[in-house]
């Protein structure tokens, strides 16, 4: 069984905050996946269901993010689990929008949803970290990380959320680079072919009008032309 938690803040107020982008993968992996509806248990939203042969459960703290390793360590107990069986979908400021990494163990990097995580379970557990960039001081983080998400991110937004859903069965198989895979597929496709191969000739364009030869002239145009 893995124990898959988004990181966010409850309530409207803070539903499309970047600091909230663990809860929108969490609660779009419930919707493509076919999980149970949500229900209030372990101080979060808990949704259960199966992603390939794991069982997973999906859990969103409602403690407000500096609280968030009271709910997560509350169902790993129930549970009896381990921290190695936690996987933790956040935002992350050190990487660009729209990057994705996976990461086991580590720092909390002053992330305050992490930093109660640790305190709860201990640091030996995984994490996705979703880039949503930095607003270039340390001063701005607070607001910036409680606003909104821009017009402009939705595309990429949109692309990683889908992602992280496409590949969350390899992660909860434990296969980090599937799921990273998955979500390369979404955020950067593939070109389409254009059908030639390596080494082809390339094709030779018509000649234009210009290049044809001049049609012989006949002896009355050559005499009209000497006295012109």
């Amino acid at each position: 069984m893995r124990l898959f938690v988004g990181l966010g803040n409850p309530g409207t107020k803070y539903a499309g905050n970047r600091h909230n982008i663990g809860f929108m993968v969490v609660d779009r992996i419930a919707e493509d996946h076919g999980f149970a509806p949500w229900r209030s248990k372990f101080q979060g939203q808990v949704s259960e269901g199966k992603l390939g042969s794991e069982k997973v459960i999906l859990i969103k703290p409602e403690t407000f993010m500096n609280l968030s390793g009271q709910s997560v360590g509350e169902a790993m107990r129930f549970y009896k689990l381990t921290s190695a069986d936690v996987v933790v979908f956040h935002d992350e400021l050190d990487l660009a929008p729209g990057k994705v990494r996976v990461k086991t163990g580590g720092g909390h990097a002053g992330h305050n949803g992490l930093r109660s995580i640790h305190q709860h379970i201990g640091a030996d557990y995984d994490r996705v970290r979703l880039g949503i960039g930095h607003p270039g001081h340390k001063d701005r983080v607070a607001p910036y990380v409680l606003s909104d998400f821009a017009k402009a991110d939705q595309n990429w937004l949109d692309d990683v959320i889908r992602g992280c859903s496409d590949g969350a069965a390899s992660l909860a198989a434990g296969e980090a680079a599937k799921f990273s895979n998955a979500v390369a597929l979404r955020t950067n496709p593939p070109r389409p072919s254009t059908g030639a191969k390596a080494g082809d000739p390339k094709p030779i364009p018509p000649a234009s009008t210009s290049d044809k030869p001049e049609a012989p002239k006949s002896p009355f145009d050559t005499l009209r032309d000497k006295f012109r």
